[in-house]
């Protein structure tokens, strides 16, 4: 009996090293090399595109079944997935809002994986780091005591999690119990600006309200919602006998920054009874800098808002903030029962799933550490002089193109978007467009930086969005150069 259990014993294995010491080395060198690949940024081109070869090596080899060895594979990644990232670290990324993260939160991360706490609640100290930290997130905000909050994945989740708790506050019934399919329950409106990130139009099909209820409301030439518009489309709604659910206000939008008036859609709002949902998905952290804070002001009045640390609070991927006004009405859109995970007076499981019952993640990673480590470590000063710097930095690129003779500014530049193009007198639109688009591709392609693109009346443009910690003027003076001169090549001048 002893032989047989013994044997059996020598058969069992598992994935922790065989050889703790020569890991240990590994995983140093792994730090190491990737704190060198930060601090070398400038070094490199903003953005390379990798060899067909190089893409074959990754999409064309079969499924592993003999072990290639970590530090093999470990090679594998440093010659073949490291050096040709997207560019959203790099000081001259300017690109969509993406984050750029920073070697504390890099650290933080390894921590949060190491640990590898279940975050659907329990009764460990992971669990009390989120509370603290959605707390402090409430009161940057500005809402008030009581108020609840989940860390997600990102705004479009956020923003999806928190129409949800809109749409079953204010159906008018039961809507868990009862769904959408019958057809005695008025039809569910929501209102956002035509600037409206496209998250709404994927969360309104998903929520079952349909492309159909979503009112696009016009804008201002400022580009922010126009309220008696508005006002108007929640009239005619309420005639047809629908009834009003949302309003969808946006701090920041995508194309230019722009804040719509939070403060006359919250008035509107609560005359209206409707939802006030902000999509703050990087604008909404203007409240972080007292200097900018006024930029946002009403939103401390919204039901619901959303944003993301990994945009204007330089997170690493990914973790995103979901404020809900009324802490039951979140708790009552997403809680449940199940004999499984039954909350207990006392162990594990002590005080219940929290974070579970308010969003649709059962399984939830610890991305509360970093903000947490990140905020006590630099202090919240820290961050809101990095978010003030950015718009300097996009005013200051304002006031280069508007110097430079063969640029145009497309958009007013309210917080940190600069949309400009390349201009040449006697040119129609179209030729124009073609100019620009091409002058986008040549930038990028370059490694001399990397803006983004949109579409301003029927005018393609370049987009700079400045939302990187790293960016310096040099880096825009550089920019700048790149686009008149590369602008002019491709006219042959």
């Amino acid at each position: 009996m002893q032989d047989d259990r013994t044997n059996a014993m020598t058969s069992e294995f598992t994935l922790d090293p065989d050889d703790w010491d020569a890991f240990s080395t590994l995983s140093h060198r792994m730090v190491d090399e990737m704190l060198v690949h930060l601090r070398t940024l400038r070094d490199r081109p903003a953005w390379v595109q990798s060899a067909n070869s190089i893409q074959s090596l990754i999409l064309d080899e079969p499924l592993p079944m003999i072990p290639q060895g970590e530090e093999a594979v470990y090679g594998e990644f440093v010659e073949n997935v490291l050096p040709y990232r997207n560019g959203n670290l790099d000081p001259r990324f300017y690109g969509w809002v993406q984050g750029n993260g920073f070697p504390y939160g890099m650290m933080a991360d390894m921590l949060a994986a190491g640990m590898n706490p279940h975050l659907g609640g329990f009764n460990q100290n992971p669990a009390l780091v989120e509370v603290k930290v959605v707390e402090w997130l409430r009161e940057i905000m500005g809402l008030p005591l009581g108020a609840s909050g989940l860390l997600l994945s990102g705004g479009s989740m956020a923003n999806l999690t928190g129409l949800t708790v809109a749409r079953n506050s204010m159906a008018g019934f039961d809507i868990r119990e009862e769904g959408l399919q019958g057809t005695s329950h008025p039809r569910l409106t929501v209102y956002g600006s035509s600037e409206t990130h496209s998250w709404a139009k994927k969360a309104v099909e998903i929520l079952g309200l349909g492309n159909q209820s979503f009112r696009r409301i016009t804008t201002n030439p400022d580009f922010t919602i126009d309220v008696e518009h508005l006002r108007r489309s929640i009239d005619e709604d309420r005639k047809l006998g629908h009834r009003p659910m949302a309003v969808l206000a946006t701090a920041g939008t995508v194309n230019n920054g722009a804040t719509d008036d939070l403060c006359a859609l919250a008035d509107l709002c609560a005359a209206e009874q409707i939802w006030l949902h902000v999509d703050g998905a990087f604008g909404a952290l203007a409240a972080v800098s007292q200097k900018l804070r006024s930029i946002v002001s009403g939103l401390e009045r919204a039901d619901s808002v959303a944003f993301d640390l990994h945009k204007w609070m330089y997170m690493p991927f990914e973790v995103a903030c979901l404020l809900v006004r009324d802490g039951e009405a979140h708790r009552a859109a997403f809680s449940q029962q199940a004999s499984y995970i039954a909350s207990t007076d006392r162990g594990v499981n002590a005080g219940g799933l929290r974070f579970a019952d308010l969003g649709i993640e059962l399984t939830r990673g610890f991305k509360a550490l970093k903000v947490w480590m990140s905020l006590k470590a630099y202090g919240l000063p820290r961050f809101a002089g990095l978010i003030e710097q950015n718009v300097e930095h996009a005013q200051y690129l304002a006031e280069l193109i508007r110097l430079e003779p063969s640029l145009e500014l497309m958009a007013p530049v309210p917080m940190n978007i600069v949309c400009f193009r390349f201009r040449q007198e006697g040119l129609p639109l179209e030729s124009l467009n073609s100019i620009n688009e091409e002058l986008l591709l040549r930038v990028q392609e370059s490694g001399l930086g990397v803006p983004s693109s949109t579409v301003i009346g029927r005018a393609f443009c370049l987009r700079a969005c400045i939302v990187n910690h790293r960016t310096r003027r040099a880096d825009l003076d550089s920019l700048v150069q790149a686009a008149a001169s590369i602008g002019r090549e491709i006219l042959g001048l």
